[in-house]
């Protein structure tokens, strides 16, 4: 279920940015201003009557917070005429004041003062994306004095935006160059490595927490990661809220229009670790979202097609497009979570309504030329006024179309090549398939990717109940290796299925009826057909036009009933355990029976003494997979508190997340949305970083094999 208008963690980090470039004051917006689909002004922001125009100068962390979230038209509304990296050469612009927003390392620092010294703006606001460490800030403090530019130093703030939010209610921490999921569970990190993981999900952690303005109980299994950082989180807000004077959870909110102090409801905050469920990490998805996440490069909102230059001939080459996936991007708002037969109706509905509306537009007017113009009656003018009216929302709607044309025509094209379609529907009954079966798709010449196949092994490797013999695990293994997969994660799944087949609740529903099955098994073999004649109609036509449209619900006609089964994730059957405990499973139940409990704003109790990394993650095998005894026990939850509900969760995942279970999370709210629930429930997802199936095949899991093998 998609959050309210305002309430989203994207508005409330968009009003925290929006408050930074107006100089850290509110933007105070009078009725009569004009606002843009970001709730920004269209016109710049005026101080005594004249525009404050201002230089925006951050580090990598720090455009990709603000990328997702605002687009070049959006600063310009706020008064920022120049954006630049910190490392850029950066000419003089003596007469106007910079706004830094960065991480607080040494490096950035350097470059202020180098900024400060060398005079290159009138003054400096520094923003700070998380807290600084004092010796830091004393460091920064002893060099201005030095170099004598303090007095061009305007503020410095601490700001807890070092997090990267790409939807509404999904946000990451962007920390895949730190590979997170190898780092905590390989034997061979050492401890600082280990601590500078853990404190970084724990900085982004309270940055949310302060963006959302209130302090969440607590939840998460024992031993691992996910306690560590539980323990540390707590310990934080713990510190924070009896140690500030002005704490940031106060009556005094940071931001503007964020409700701040304890409502009486209180969400939950979730910490898992990734080995909980590896199986979204590796599947193949039917959802618009997932496929464009698992097929394009995807990157901070902005997808990357890459399409052959001549189909016949790979030779000469392919192109790349990119295409921008805004804030307000009407289309990707209402169908990113939904099955891809359903978006392909969607955008033809959407075609043949834009088509009417510009048709009725034009009947209106009835105007052809100037003649006709200056003889036409009143009505007729009023009716050209409100088509010029019209005309930019129209052309914006027909331009997004067009996008979601292309981006559509890219995914049938890989569906087709791939065969994305056969590998859905094996992992949708993945638990039934026998060893013969599996072995004879390996072995199946498609002409697809040998890494599609290799995902499926595992996926049904980790699901089956069937035990492999070591004869059979050589057998699948050489058959994947002439199939052209690479094997090397192969030795660690076979650890990760020993020490982790326990914690993972059954993801595949069972209770498919026999006529569905048949069905689909239909469509399935009718599909690659459809998509043919789909794809050579777009190469006809060219993307978009209304030919094309007017032709778009006959060929998909056969595929519109394929929609994947209603079927729960482990991470969300946990979620619903937590916070719908009535009507959870009693198999979910029993998974978080025993999970941790911390509230930081109990005043009763003193919290838990944050462990070691190592002593939390030791004893599993390989590495740091739970397993073995934990260290310092967090607290064992009440019978009260493990009955307590909420309407309000954050699920966090450490070690990446998925595309697939902050789709399946959305669409368990709505559901319990539209059944009647009395109280409306709201998931937000995170993880340490967002990868997809193949980024996580080759930057964790071919990592942890090779330490293995």
């Amino acid at each position: 279920m998609a959050a309210a208008r305002g309430n989203a963690l994207r508005d409330k980090q968009i009003l925290s940015i929006r408050k930074i470039l107006n100089l850290n004051e509110a933007l105070e917006l009078s009725e009569g201003d004009e606002v843009n689909a970001n709730g920004l002004p269209v016109a710049p922001i005026l101080k005594d009557g004249t525009p404050i125009w201002k230089v925006l100068v951050f580090d990598d962390l720090g455009r990709d917070v603000i990328s997702p979230v605002l687009q070049v038209s959006d600063l310009r509304s706020l008064g920022v005429t120049m954006h630049m990296h910190i490392s850029a050469n950066r000419a003089k612009i003596p007469d106007v004041p910079a706004i830094y927003l960065v991480e607080p390392t040494p490096a950035n620092l350097e470059a202020i003062t180098r900024d400060l010294k060398n005079g290159l703006y009138s003054s400096v606001y520094v923003n700070f994306l998380s807290s600084i460490p004092r010796p830091l800030l004393e460091d920064f403090a002893a060099q201005t004095a030095v170099t004598e530019t303090s007095e061009q130093i305007a503020q410095i703030y601490d700001q807890y935006l070092n997090f990267i939010v790409t939807e509404p209610d999904l946000f990451s921490l962007g920390m895949q160059k730190q590979h997170t999921y190898w780092a905590l569970n390989s034997a061979k990190t050492n401890d600082e490595e280990l601590d500078r993981v853990v404190d970084r999900i724990v900085s982004g952690l309270f940055s949310v927490v302060v963006t959302l303005g209130v302090i969440p109980v607590i939840r998460c299994p024992k031993g691992a990661a996910a306690e560590v950082i539980a323990q540390r989180l707590d310990r934080k807000l713990r510190d924070h809220v009896l140690n500030s004077k002005d704490n940031l959870f106060s009556s005094q909110s940071r931001t503007p229009g964020v409700a701040a102090g304890t409502p009486t409801s209180r969400p939950v905050l979730i910490i898992l670790d990734r080995n909980v469920d590896l199986i979204p990490m590796l599947s193949h998805s039917w959802t618009y979202q997932s496929l464009c996440f698992d097929v394009f490069r995807s990157e901070l909102n902005r997808i990357t097609i890459e399409t052959p230059v001549d189909s016949n001939n790979p030779a000469k080459g392919t192109t790349k497009k990119s295409y921008d996936l805004a804030a307000n991007d009407f289309f990707w708002a209402k169908n990113a979570c939904l099955p891809f037969p359903q978006v392909a109706e969607d955008i033809d509905a959407e075609l043949t309504k834009y088509k009417e509306e510009a048709e009725a537009i034009t009947k209106k007017t009835g105007v052809t030329d100037f003649e006709d113009l200056q003889n036409d009656t009143s009505a007729s003018a009023q009716h050209l006024k409100a088509a010029i009216t019209l005309l930019p929302e129209l052309r914006e709607r027909k331009a997004t179309l067009d996008m979601h044309m292309n981006i559509l025509a890219a995914i049938l094209q890989e569906i087709q090549n791939r065969k994305l379609d056969n590998y859905f529907q094996l992992e949708e009954e993945v638990a039934k398939q026998t060893k013969a079966q599996i072995l004879e798709m390996i072995r199946t010449d498609d002409k697809g990717q040998p890494t599609d196949k290799l995902r499926l092994f595992i996926i049904w490797f980790l699901s089956t109940e069937q035990d492999v013999s070591r004869p059979e695990w050589q057998q699948f293994e050489e058959a994947l290796v002439d199939a052209g997969c690479d094997k090397t994660c192969l030795a660690y799944i076979r650890q990760v299925r020993a020490t982790t087949k326990m914690t993972q609740l059954t993801t595949i529903s069972n209770q498919q009826s026999t006529g569905q099955q048949s069905g689909s098994s239909d469509l399935f073999n009718r599909f690659s057909a459809i998509s043919t004649r789909l794809t050579d109609r777009l190469k006809e036509t060219g993307v978009p036009t209304n030919a094309l449209s007017s032709n778009v619900a006959s060929l998909l006609g056969g595929i519109k009933n394929f929609l994947p089964v209603d079927r729960d994730l482990t991470v969300t059957k946990i979620t619903e355990s937590i916070m719908d405990p009535s009507a959870a499973s009693s198999s979910a139940i029993a998974k978080t029976e025993h999970y941790l409990y911390f509230d930081p704003r109990s005043a009763n109790a003193r919290g838990t003494m944050p462990q070691p990394v190592r002593a939390a993650t030791q004893g599993g095998a390989p590495g740091g997979l739970p397993g073995g005894p934990g260290g310092a026990p967090g607290m064992g939850a009440s019978f009260g508190q493990r009955r307590q509900g909420f309407s309000e969760a954050l699920v966090f995942m450490v070690g990446g997340g998925s595309m697939d279970e902050y789709g399946n999370l959305q669409e368990w709210a709505a559901r319990g949305a539209t059944s009647g629930d009395k109280v409306k429930k709201r998931v937000l997802y995170g993880a340490s970083e967002l990868i997809n199936a193949g980024q996580f095949i080759t930057e964790e899991l071919n990592r942890l094999g090779k330490e293995i093998s």
